[in-house]
């Protein structure tokens, strides 16, 4: 049996709730699926399909310790592909040292790992080719708790399920 797996960042319900808001600022085709409010989330690292034997090394080598971050997310894009997204243009060092610090351990337990450059973003929509973000974006603050989870996309788009939460619980 293998399980779609993710590191990620959730954010509390203020941000989340800021996140919301700006969403619905935007003008969005009719094909649009905007991402429901309690998938809102940040991707540290996308695992892909991995079997399920692989769940209790990966809960040992993914406790990494982290002093949390401020997160500005500032720039209001679609990508190719219609994914519309609300992105960071600058990684904070705590972050950066984060999200490198996963790479290795996912490298060492032999989990393929993205190489190009991270992209903090939060995924508004997707199918959102054409969609218009509000003429004023301004940043959104989003203070990071030091905690993240390793999480499973369930099948159907019946959205995630947190295996495992490093740090902090989550809100």
């Amino acid at each position: 049996m293998a399980a779609r797996l993710f590191l990620g960042l959730w954010p509390g319900h203020d941000v989340r709730q800021a996140i919301d808001d700006h969403a619905a600022a935007w003008d969005w085709p009719q094909r649009a699926r905007r991402t429901r409010s309690e998938r809102l989330h940040l991707t540290l690292h996308f695992l892909g399909q991995r079997p399920a034997g692989e769940l209790p090394l990966l809960r040992r080598v993914l406790e990494v310790g982290w002093e949390g971050c401020e997160l500005q997310l500032d720039r209001c894009t679609v990508w190719p592909g219609g994914i519309a997204v609300l992105e960071s243009t600058a990684v904070p060092d705590a972050l950066a040292r984060l999200h490198a610090e996963l790479g290795a351990r996912l490298a060492a337990a032999g989990v393929p790992v993205e190489e190009r450059p991270y992209r903090p973003h939060v995924t508004l929509a997707r199918q959102a080719s054409g969609a218009r973000p509000p003429p004023d974006c301004p940043p959104l603050r989003w203070p990071v708790a030091p905690a993240y989870a390793l999480v499973q996309s369930l099948s159907g788009g019946r959205g995630y399920q947190t295996l495992q939460c490093f740090g902090w619980a989550a809100e």
